[in-house]
């Protein structure tokens, strides 16, 4: 069931997105976004000894899993079963690589926004990333006067607008994770594989409901939710930094000069 409700839609490289056109806050600046790709872990129970390839950074064993999310809240792609161990970019690179995985790439000028952690190359769009530039928007809420959590020039607003985009994603989070509280506890007995596929049957089953268009709580009141991201499962983005970073040649240069042109033109739009 999984592959037939886990997919992109037949023309998602085609047209402007409905959420992006009908949203002055994204268009026409991100028109050719199609969607986000992110990173979440979710707990795992294994035995004592094979724990170690599986607790990463949370302290505790976890099953690390990449996806592709729409705007409808919806799972378009994932690729569970990896250990909490491994990192997000290098998920990302394998699954750039593994032509059998059927990644719904973007074509043309299509583009994913993905979180700062990710390579910036052709077809998917990271933040500016500097030391002394702001991302994530709690990193904006620090600040103890409205001038300091405002954005400062075009490289920051436009990580800010970059960062707000992706708020679907923290969205789909919630109702997912709130919904399946297995996912927080799961049993012993069960083995990993096993565990790896009540992943993947959540995500059809999510997908379902939302696809079957009827007035569902979770997901009108995540709709109405502020932006507010999760710090549970969230990308370290000092891991492995060099394979996030070390790309060179044409694919970089022109995702580049895709972001400095964006950025510019979110600075006409909001001053």
């Amino acid at each position: 069931m999984s592959p037939e409700i886990i997919k992109q839609a037949a023309n998602y490289n085609d047209d402007v997105l409905a959420y992006i056109l009908n949203n002055p806050r994204y268009y026409p600046m991100f028109k050719d976004c199609i969607g986000a790709i992110d990173g979440t872990q979710v707990r795992a129970s294994v035995r004592l000894n094979e724990q170690l390839k599986y607790i990463g950074r949370n302290g505790y064993a976890t099953q690390n899993i990449m996806f592709v999310r729409d705007f409808n809240m919806c799972f378009t792609f994932v690729w569970v079963g990896w250990e909490g161990t491994a990192h997000d970019t290098r998920i990302f690179n394998e699954a750039l690589q593994r032509l059998a995985l059927k990644l719904p790439h973007p074509t043309c000028d299509k583009y994913y926004v993905v979180d700062v952690v990710y390579p910036n190359t052709k077809r998917y769009l990271a933040p500016y990333k500097c030391a002394n530039i702001c991302y994530h928007i709690l990193d904006f809420r620090r600040g103890q006067t409205s001038a300091l959590r405002a954005p400062r020039e075009a490289k920051e607003t436009f990580n800010y607008m970059h960062s707000s985009l992706r708020n679907i994603i923290e969205q789909t989070f919630g109702v997912w994770k709130a919904r399946w509280t297995l996912l927080r506890d799961m049993h012993l007995n069960y083995t990993y594989n096993y565990q790896v596929s009540i992943v993947l049957a959540s995500m059809a089953i999510h997908n379902f409901i939302r696809k079957a268009g009827r007035f569902n709580e979770a997901f009108n009141t995540a709709q109405l939710q502020s932006y507010n991201p999760v710090e549970d499962g969230a990308s370290n983005e000092d891991e492995e930094d060099v394979l996030a970073t070390n790309r060179t040649g044409d694919d970089v240069m022109l995702m580049t000069a895709i972001i400095d042109v964006i950025a510019q033109e979110v600075m006409k739009s909001y001053g």
